[in-house]
């Protein structure tokens, strides 16, 4: 089964109001099991725009990642951060299939 991953791209407009913001979504993560591949580091935006933060999180499935996002827990962080951040997020099914060779 693939797994399920979100994808957002963030510039953060407020830093302290946005901390609360990543200390309430962890209630959300580990409810629903999500594990970050990315979170900020380092980035280039080699085409189109890119934004300050990035951030990759790993679920067991589809189905998983999007019942976190519609959570109370995540909805709670969502109000939490407010107008702190401007945020694109895809909720996105991996990929199980055949690769180059």
């Amino acid at each position: 089964m693939a797994k399920g991953y979100w994808i957002a791209r963030v510039t953060v407009t407020d830093p302290e109001r946005y901390k609360g913001y990543t200390e309430a979504n962890a209630a959300a993560f580990k409810k629903f099991g999500g594990r970050f591949l990315v979170r900020g580091g380092k980035s280039e935006a080699v085409i189109g725009e890119g934004r300050d933060r990035n951030v990759v999180i790993e679920f067991a499935d589809y189905e998983t990642a999007l019942a976190c996002f519609h959570s109370p827990e995540y909805q709670h962080a969502v109000e939490v951060r407010g107008d702190s951040a401007e945020v694109d997020l895809v909720v996105v099914e991996g990929y199980d299939g055949p690769q180059p060779s």
